[in-house]
């Protein structure tokens, strides 16, 4: 070709495989070296043997997981049988079945295919010994250390001859290092622990050991988010002492206190279990700081106050300086009230204070009272030794049905102090609670100058972990003036929901023309067993007695006997019962929630 040039000649060669590259195929050769796909394969898992680990079983496997894949194929399902037999008996194993026979089986001939798992599991693995051992410094370390390491080792949440599981033994060695890190050794750790499986014994003896660390002690308080108010008004709320060791329900108490403060919408604190100075470990106390305004409405029944609705207004920091105002009005069917109270921020040497002023109209046991009133209390912060004082002003007027109409007034001054010695101030287990106080209506202020005290206690103690038991005990007596000269929110009645149940709300007291009206003296006593189902619910059997009465030797309990439902809540257990009343004969449903104390 001598008529073509050599760089033209050069480029046809070159582009010449691509051209040739890039040209379409025929269908036909685009497809004959493509292996036809394999038919899609539809099954059936089956799994047969007792429960558990039957559901364990039919929910863990990978045939469960691959059952709806659109690609399955026969090949793929024999490969997913093979591995399920290895899977089942590990499973198996997870709850407690060392020794379980699996079988697995493929039926081809129906359709869609059937795959049979099945299961015979032999003897449950059981816990055999247990060996909790605490190491470090809390061995010597008393009565917080010991105590500490010594209920370690007495509530492991495993025991002989439970069934053994694998989530239940780690959960166990988890509680385990919690409850260590709940007293001042915040850096427990396990050091080592051993499930030792026997399957001819079908028992496995377990070992753990817990390095303590070193103990903690509270440092600095570091707040972080605050802006309208200063650092110094969430430190004031706490009654940490820098130096004093560490706790957890400590903590969780100043918490619960910022919390229930209104100030603030969200609250955490801690101390760094790494710190490198345990004996001064900085306390780290993040906030929220909740709305300024709040308005609050609700409609309610209860079995005391029957139907009704409530409306409250707050402002958390009326003046700019952390005073809080709450405005109440609360129309009920029996009882109207209006009031308005103000609250000021905790001082740094523990005080908080607050003032009231309101009127409260109430129409019970055909008794229509009136109360007007002003007051101030000054109480300490820490809920658990709590001094109360208290000054009141009462005008009173007390209208029972077919009696004469009663108008009185006090200067009321009163002292107080609570005890609580309980291990949850919301839902307690086991503890004690105890409530004294001392008052005079002074005379020359008052309608007739007289004295005043009252008691109030309850206790709480565990039968077993899943049994509680209570006891309450209440007392109080009017002195040096007739009933008629004392205003009527100083006197006593009782009976209703929270007192003696089986007998309608303040029922119990002075005959007076066709009412109830209060006594000079009351007591109440009650006793309680709650078996708890599960962690939220349980059932409750017990018995009430009480009475009001002008004089003690008026004082004839009425005795209130039944059984209830209880709920697990955060603010406290709710409670419904059924209460038969021996002196009405008749049943009575109540209901309440918190702990009203």
């Amino acid at each position: 070709m001598p008529g073509i040039p050599l760089l033209s000649l050069l480029f046809l060669v070159l582009c010449a495989p691509v051209a040739a590259q890039d040209a379409p195929r025929p269908a036909s050769d685009a497809t004959a070296d493509k292996p036809p796909a394999a038919p899609y394969v539809a099954y059936v898992l089956n799994v047969d043997g007792p429960n558990p680990p039957a559901d364990a079983i039919r929910t863990g496997l990978d045939l469960a997981r691959w059952q709806a894949d659109e690609e399955m194929t026969l090949d793929l399902l024999e490969r997913l049988a093979r591995d399920a037999l290895p899977q089942a008996r590990e499973i198996a194993a997870i709850e407690g079945f060392y020794d379980a026979a699996i079988r697995i089986a493929i039926d081809r001939e129906v359709s869609p295919i059937v795959v049979r798992v099945s299961v015979d599991t032999g003897p449950r693995t059981k816990v055999g010994t247990v060996a909790i051992e605490v190491t470090g410094p809390a061995t010597q370390d008393a009565p917080l250390g010991t105590d500490a390491a010594r209920e370690t080792r007495e509530r492991f949440a495993l025991e002989p001859g439970e069934a053994f599981r694998q989530e239940d033994w780690i959960g166990a060695k988890e509680d385990a290092v919690r409850r260590m890190r709940r007293s001042p050794y915040a850096a427990a750790r396990i050091a080592s622990s051993e499930a030792r499986v026997d399957p001819a014994r079908a028992l496995a003896d377990l070992a753990v050991t817990i390095d303590s660390g070193p103990p903690f002690r509270f440092g600095p308080i570091a707040v972080q988010g605050t802006k309208r108010y200063p650092p110094s008004l969430v430190e004031n709320f706490s009654t940490l002492e820098r130096g004093m060791p560490y706790t957890e329900s400590e903590l969780n108490t100043y918490v619960r206190r910022l919390a229930a403060s209104g100030y603030f919408a969200s609250v955490q604190a801690s101390i760094d279990p790494q710190s490198a100075n345990p004996d001064d470990a900085t306390v780290k106390v993040a906030v929220i700081e909740a709305p300024t305004h709040h308005v609050d409405g609700a409609i309610s029944f209860t079995t005391d106050t029957r139907y009704g609705g409530r409306v409250s207004y707050t402002n958390i920091n009326v003046d700019g300086a952390g005073t809080q105002m709450r405005l109440d009005l609360r129309l009920e069917a029996r009882q109207q009230l209006v009031g308005a109270a103000f609250a000021r921020p905790p001082t740094p040497s523990g005080w908080l204070d607050r003032y009231f002023v309101g009127a409260e109209r109430s129409d019970y046991q055909n008794t229509l009272q009136t109360t007007a009133g002003v007051g101030v209390e000054r109480r300490g912060l820490d809920e658990r030794n709590q001094p109360i004082f208290a000054a009141h002003y009462y005008y009173d007027r007390e209208e029972p049905q077919g009696a004469a109409v009663a108008s009185t007034y006090a200067l009321y001054l009163e002292a107080g102090y609570v005890l609580r010695r309980a291990d949850d101030l919301l839902s307690p287990k086991r503890g004690y609670m105890v409530e004294a106080r001392a008052g005079v209506g002074v005379p020359g202020a008052s309608t007739e100058g007289f004295g005043r005290a009252t008691v109030r206690s309850v206790a709480w103690y565990p039968i077993d972990r899943a049994t509680d038991l209570s006891f309450r005990a209440d007392a109080g007596g009017v002195f040096g003036a007739a009933r008629e000269r004392v205003p009527s929110r100083l006197l006593f009645r009782t009976g209703g929901d929270t007192t003696v149940r089986g007998y309608e709300f303040e029922s119990l007291g002075v005959p007076l023309g066709d009412a109830i009206v209060g006594g000079r003296y009351y007591a109440v006593a009650s006793v309680e067993v709650v078996r708890w189902i599960s962690e939220l619910w349980g059932i409750a059997a017990f018995v009430d007695a009480g009475d009001a009465a002008d004089s003690l030797a008026d004082l004839s309990p009425a005795v209130g006997a039944g059984i209830g439902a209880r709920i697990a809540t955060p603010i406290g257990p709710f409670r419904l019962d059924l209460a038969y009343g021996e002196e009405t004969r008749k049943w009575r449903l109540h209901f309440s929630v918190g702990l009203s104390f």
